[in-house]
């Protein structure tokens, strides 16, 4: 056993299903969103964490706020979890972006880290910042301890990227995260492991991990 990091991402929310590019617009949990932190706080307090961090967006501290209640920790705000920063895309659909500015649909699609999204932040940019917060809480972490950080699907997704060491250009081979699933990384003697990813419901320890 070592440190572990669980990157929960938050609860839905009607621009989730509307399917809007929400970035950091403060846009709260749907009725949904609310019933998934409830259920998804019940499991995750079963792994007993020893820290909570979340981003600062309404979103994430709700959906943090049923675990923080269940395992009695109160939760650290951490603006350095926040979604990617979208501009102008924020609030707009998929669909909208691709016919308002289809070169840089198309680059943000195959994965660009440089791209500013929207004329906000770039992947890298918002890699760098998650791998901060990340490394930051694991470090305050005690031998074997666990923090959950809760956070968003994209820069979630960047954050893990950046951990295992894998060139963000390929990042979106990292499949998304589902509203109030997670992943969870540990710590090894070469760096950050992927260890569960997408997840809702507790991990099944792996013993043998080949053959």
């Amino acid at each position: 056993m070592s440190r572990r990091v669980v990157l929960w991402r938050h609860g839905r929310t009607e621009w989730n299903a509307t399917g809007r590019f929400q970035g950091q617009t403060d846009v709260d949990l749907d009725d949904l969103g609310r019933e998934q932190a409830r259920e998804a706080a019940a499991r995750l307090a079963a792994l007993a964490p020893d820290l909570l961090v979340s981003s600062d967006l309404r979103r994430a501290q709700d959906t943090s706020a049923p675990l923080a209640a269940l395992v009695g920790l109160d939760v650290e705000l951490d603006p350095r979890l926040r979604e990617t920063f979208a501009g102008a895309w924020q609030g707009c659909t998929s669909a909208e972006i691709a016919a308002r500015w289809p070169d840089e649909h198309k680059a943000w699609r195959g994965g660009d880290p440089l791209l500013r999204v929207g004329g906000g932040e770039s992947r890298q940019e918002v890699a760098e910042r998650m791998f901060a917060a990340v490394t930051d809480a694991a470090a305050r972490l005690p031998e074997n301890g666990l923090a959950v950080l809760t956070s968003h699907g994209g820069s979630s997704r960047l954050g893990i990227a950046a951990l295992i060491g894998m060139p963000l250009h390929r990042f979106t081979n990292i499949g998304g995260l589902s509203n109030c699933s997670w992943s969870m990384l540990r710590e090894g003697d070469d760096g950050w492991i992927l260890v569960e990813h997408n997840a809702g419901t507790l991990p099944t320890p792996v013993v043998i991990e080949e053959g």
